[in-house]
């Protein structure tokens, strides 16, 4: 599977099956925090950059196997809504496959775009990001492309409210002496608002960004954020070991390779999504080290380990 991935446990939507729809670090920002590392074609042109088709073959064979879901989730390693085809995608899933739900991560960038918001309207639920409510530190922590501006964000959310009948969960993401201010707290607790989202998730630093000074926000701080916004919820935390990963006939050195090649993991993160005892996935990670397909990073919550 190459566009495709999972399932795997997340911490917001249970069971998710991942369709990633643009080449590795594809976006329109190149956030100082990004999991999957620093941008690496910065645009905003929409275009078909996985052939749809194929992208269909891929669900097909999977889907008719009947699995258990809780989302179908498009996402991955960069913003999904760069892709042409995510409208098209969203309504053969909701045509042929209507017992799944549908999600999709976004950064919100293209959202101002009448057109991307018309590809949207038949998902379930959005799930935009919305880091900053001010020019400066919209620049200094999503480094957008020069035609992004926050005008352009706030404008795209608030018309997406109106006009999606769905569910818009927004992801604040807070770093340490980056966003945290009062002054901005409150700026974004202002625009929030006005945009009345379904619910408000605030994260922080969990996995090693791309700035390796970055810190997170202390969790007892990021409890003070959500008091002063009321509805807020923290997510900044791992899914406990209650849904597994269940592709058990998979190969253990490709399910590995494959879900770090969407993000960095810990030993304990591998052990929740592939249900294996920490003893067996070390066996694997050994492997891979001494066959130089991985590195390692020391991050807050441990060893994070690196796709190389």
């Amino acid at each position: 599977m190459k566009y495709i991935f999972g399932p795997v446990p997340s911490r917001r939507l249970g069971i998710s099956l991942g369709i990633d729809l643009v080449p590795f670090k594809t976006c329109s920002f190149d956030c100082i925090y990004c999991e999957c590392g620093k941008t690496t074609k910065k645009t905003i042109i929409r275009r078909e950059y996985v052939p749809y088709k194929n992208v269909i073959d891929e669900i097909k064979t999977f889907l008719n196997g009947k699995p258990a879901l809780d989302y179908i989730t498009f996402s991955g390693s960069g913003e999904p809504t760069l892709s042409s085809s995510i409208g098209k995608l969203i309504k053969f899933l909701k045509k042929h496959y209507p017992q799944y739900k549908i999600a999709v991560l976004t950064n919100g960038s293209l959202l101002y775009r009448k057109s991307v918001r018309n590809d949207l309207i038949p998902a379930d639920l959005i799930i935009p990001s919305f880091d900053s409510a001010s020019h400066s530190i919209f620049q200094k922590i999503n480094r957008p492309h020069s035609r992004i501006t926050i005008e352009r964000m706030i404008s795209g959310l608030k018309k997406l409210r109106q006009e999606f009948k769905g569910e818009i969960w927004i992801e604040v993401f807070i770093a340490k002496s980056v966003n945290d201010s009062s002054v901005e707290i409150n700026k974004i607790k202002k625009v929030l608002e006005k945009i009345k989202p379904d619910r408000i998730q605030f994260n922080t630093l969990d996995r090693p960004g791309t700035i390796p000074s970055l810190k997170p926000v202390p969790e007892k701080d990021l409890k003070k954020i959500t008091e002063r916004i009321p509805g807020s919820e923290i997510i900044a935390k791992f899914p406990d070991k209650s849904k597994f990963y269940s592709e058990k006939s998979e190969n253990i050195e490709e399910a590995i390779l494959r879900i770090l090649a969407r993000r960095p993991v810990t030993l304990q993160d591998l052990n929740v999504i592939l249900n294996l005892k920490i003893a067996e996935i070390n066996k694997y990670i050994r492997i891979l080290k001494s066959q130089n397909k991985i590195t390692e990073k020391k991050g807050k919550r441990g060893i994070f380990f690196i796709l190389k």
